[in-house]
């Protein structure tokens, strides 16, 4: 029997995918304990790899978890030009993901103000209206697709360009809708799987699809900060192949011992708060 492309992609995550992409999935779902019993998750699908490939493993752990839980599959159409959107329309029918597609105007915002960071204030518009959606339909977690790698290069761009030592967490608490959660199933799987994933399967995906970028190259021209970030972790690993997982794994090891001043809740402390103490220990 034939088949279908739907069934193929399927079976590619838990055959020729199993060890780079699925496992890592369930890995981070364990480890960090993302998805629970009678969860009710709103997986966001932008239009790009990630999000689509996070909507095919949510789709096959519902349908073979060892748990219940409820997945709706979002699209927020922040004003996408008509081939745009038909791509994603097309790729959730080839995935075979029930895509629902709500409306916004956020890109005429962005377009009619002089932001000095388009791309900043994007984003945080689409989160709110992602998080207002979300409580709105009755889901309780907001599932992004980002990844292994944009973790490691969150952590370099905090330490380079914002002087403090943080990086992109697994799951967080919203702070302006109590009781929902964002969380990043993805984690520990690294985009180059992801774009194995894709091309073997001969899926074509949209980028960014804002107006910006159809009119002129504000984004993604090759300049941005975490471009640099991204080509300099690449040459280091020229040298050290394993240096993408030393910086993931160092920010589980933070040793605060070793650290002259951090912050916890909003407050800041130093090391000289138990400096005398630790020397009459």
């Amino acid at each position: 029997m034939t088949l279908t492309k739907t069934k193929v992609i399927e079976r590619s995550l838990i055959t020729t995918y199993r060890k780079t992409i699925w496992r890592k999935f369930i890995k981070a779902l364990q480890n960090y304990e993302l998805i629970n019993e009678g969860d009710k998750v709103m997986v966001c699908i932008s239009g790009g790899k990630d999000s689509f490939l996070l909507a095919k493993c949510i789709q096959e752990l519902q349908r073979h978890g060892k748990y219940h839980f409820e997945a709706r599959y979002v699209c927020m159409d922040p004003g996408y030009n008509d081939y745009n959107r038909g791509w994603i329309e097309d790729n959730a029918e080839t995935l075979g993901i029930p895509l629902e597609i709500f409306e916004s105007d956020i890109f005429d915002v962005v377009s009619n103000v002089d932001f000095k960071s388009p791309c900043y204030f994007c984003a945080r518009m689409r989160r709110g209206c992602l998080y207002r959606h979300a409580q709105d339909i009755g889901c309780n977690k907001i599932a992004l697709g980002h990844h292994f790698d944009d973790v490691i290069e969150t952590t370099l761009l905090s330490m380079f360009y914002g002087s403090e030592v943080k990086t992109m967490m697994p799951k967080l608490h919203s702070d302006n809708f109590p009781g929902i959660e964002l969380i990043r199933p993805l984690y520990m799987v690294k985009e180059d799987a992801i774009i194995n994933w894709r091309d073997a399967n001969d899926l074509t995906f949209i980028n960014c699809a804002c107006r910006f970028t159809e009119g002129c190259s504000l984004i993604n021209d090759g300049s941005s900060k975490r471009k640099v970030v991204k080509e300099l972790i690449k040459t280091l690993k020229q040298d050290l192949p394993e240096i993408d997982h030393n910086i993931f794994t160092s920010m589980h090891n933070v040793n605060l011992n070793c650290v002259p001043g951090y912050t916890v809740d909003r407050e800041k402390h130093s090391f000289l708060e138990h400096y005398d103490q630790n020397e009459e220990k």
